[in-house]
């Protein structure tokens, strides 16, 4: 294990991007807006506010620009866009976004399906934005499939590593490593985080875990005892993935909190209030949602029993 019990980690949501463009139903642009002010107040480091992509391929996230540019700005909170392209790249500057979240798959077919494209035509894109992006923000590259895909099966971490190193003779500095339709396990993600790390330590790594077979919680943990501090994570676990059908969304920020701050970790972020947003989530999408912290409180709440008050 690192020293990484003397860092703070840095929780970042992603719920109202990663999730939000899941939904059936469009979320009414007030209420998108409302909610991410209401996240920003509850320590979370960073959000990823939106995509900004073509409506007509993620229509609930059609109104990106008005959301970016109406929500307010709290200090200390990085406020993300995820873009496919120069053209989404040049909208979400307009904005005033901080960091631009690139993506590619790790595996070509993922990328193809994903992105309609090939990985060296991505790699190209990448290229473009961060010469656009300059020093009006920062890149963070999101690598899908890192663990897995579910088309071609497992990747190999040496793949792995020659599109990292790919991406970091771009200049990137900032990457995410993602479990894309939930296919990690620990040892596998303990052991990939290492050699990139080792391989790479100048990038900043943040891990990005889908829950699809209900290893998110454990793989977070795994990522946590290599040194890594950044996580992604979505209020209410809600998300999901098109290519893993029901399957649930990512690794649940509450949850992660909760569990963080029970192993006496620091992570900055107020746990009543994440519950006051994932009740608030749960309105807006008209159901309950699979946190397990909002339907069964927090490890230190206390019953009282018939005729006698329990004791910690």
């Amino acid at each position: 294990m690192t020293d990484s019990t003397q860092k703070r980690l840095f929780i970042q949501e992603v719920s109202v991007r990663d999730g939000f463009q899941m939904e059936p139903e469009f979320i009414p642009t007030d209420d998108k807006i409302r909610l991410i002010n209401q996240i920003s107040r509850t320590g979370v480091s960073k959000i990823e506010v939106t995509s900004f992509t073509s409506p007509k391929a993620i229509p609930t996230l059609a109104d990106a620009e008005e959301v970016m540019k109406s929500i307010d700005r709290v200090d200390g909170v990085e406020y993300a866009a995820l873009v496919p392209n120069v053209r989404g790249c040049e909208r979400a500057l307009s904005c005033g976004t901080d960091e631009i979240n690139a993506v590619m798959s790790a595996s070509e077919s993922h990328n193809q399906a994903n992105l309609r494209m090939g990985r060296t035509d991505s790699l190209q894109q990448i290229r473009a934005i961060s010469e656009l992006v300059g020093t009006q923000a920062v890149v963070n590259v999101s690598l899908s499939t890192a663990f897995g895909c579910p088309f071609d099966g497992d990747v190999p971490a040496t793949e792995i590593i020659r599109l990292v190193d790919q991406l970091a003779s771009l200049g990137v500095k900032r990457l995410t490593l993602c479990d894309t339709t939930g296919m990690a396990n620990p040892v596998q993600v303990a052991a990939l985080f290492r050699q990139v790390g080792a391989t790479f330590p100048g990038l900043v790594l943040t891990a990005h875990f889908h829950n699809t077979r209900g290893m998110g919680l454990a793989n977070a943990v795994a990522a946590w005892q290599t040194g890594v501090v950044h996580f992604d994570s979505s209020l209410g676990g809600l998300g999901g993935c098109p290519y893993a059908p029901g399957a649930s969304g990512n690794v649940c920020t509450e949850d992660m909190v909760h569990m963080f701050n029970a192993m006496g970790l620091t992570t900055g972020v107020s746990l009543e209030a994440l519950l006051d947003c994932a009740r608030a989530l749960q309105t807006l999408v008209h159901r309950d949602l699979p946190g397990q912290v909002l339907k069964a409180g927090p490890s230190t709440r206390r019953y009282t029993r018939k005729g006698a008050t329990c004791q910690a």
